[in-house]
């Protein structure tokens, strides 16, 4: 599986990223806000640091206008994917920026196996169902990356799955257990898939004894 980290704060991507643990960055209007800095320039300072695919989001609803934005957006690195909203005018953009442009595409706001079909169709790089914002409907986000996992299989898609709006160590583990290709994460998230209170208490025993030895290595 691959990792992304699901924001705009440059210093958490260059820190998780200096680790070697991060494939790709997805940024979205709100992270932008909350970053607070020019779209453009966070995006380009971004890219710089990795090498991956950095989510870059469209704010245009309207096939034209996604167009025009997506060629400015594109026009940022060589590794900004645009982001599109899963719409009509988002899934035509897509075909065209795929087709034409030869960008990568990220289908955001998928919350259906047939929404994630049409953006398969048309061409998209990633598709993002939003696990947690479907588990906040009283469904089954998991359910949900499954039924897209068996659609793509049946039919060879190239879209990658990119579990989105997670919220949890459990969410990791169970879109890994499913086959979703990506999770983009929020950073403390990511960091926290590393703890477990067993691996803490082992590395006390372990350091205890080592200082009873008296050794030291090297």
């Amino acid at each position: 599986m691959k990792f992304f980290v699901d924001t705009a704060d440059v210093k958490e991507i260059r820190e998780l990223n200096d680790l070697g643990l991060l494939d790709g960055v997805t940024t979205n209007p709100s992270l932008i806000l909350k970053a607070g800095r020019n779209i453009a320039e966070v995006t380009k300072e971004i890219c710089d640091i990795v090498d991956g695919p950095v989510s870059a989001e469209v704010a245009a609803t309207d096939y034209a206008e996604i167009m025009r934005e997506a060629g400015i957006l594109a026009k940022i690195a060589d590794n900004v994917c645009i982001k599109v909203p899963l719409t009509l005018d988002g899934l035509k953009a897509c075909k065209t920026i795929r087709t034409e442009m030869d960008r990568m595409v990220n289908v955001t706001l998928c919350f259906s196996a047939t929404q994630a079909l049409l953006a398969a169709k048309a061409g998209a790089s990633f598709i993002s169902p939003f696990i947690g914002r479907v588990d906040d409907m009283g469904l089954d986000g998991m359910e949900l990356i499954a039924e897209i996992k068996q659609i793509y299989d049946n039919y060879g898609f190239e879209t990658e799955i990119l579990a989105a709006s997670i919220r949890t160590i459990g969410h990791v583990k169970q879109a890994a257990l499913i086959g979703a290709h990506v999770a983009t994460v929020p950073p403390a998230t990511l960091k926290a898939l590393v703890k477990h209170p067993l691996t803490d208490k082992g590395l006390e025993t372990f350091l205890a004894d080592w200082v009873k030895t008296g050794q030291t290595i090297g």
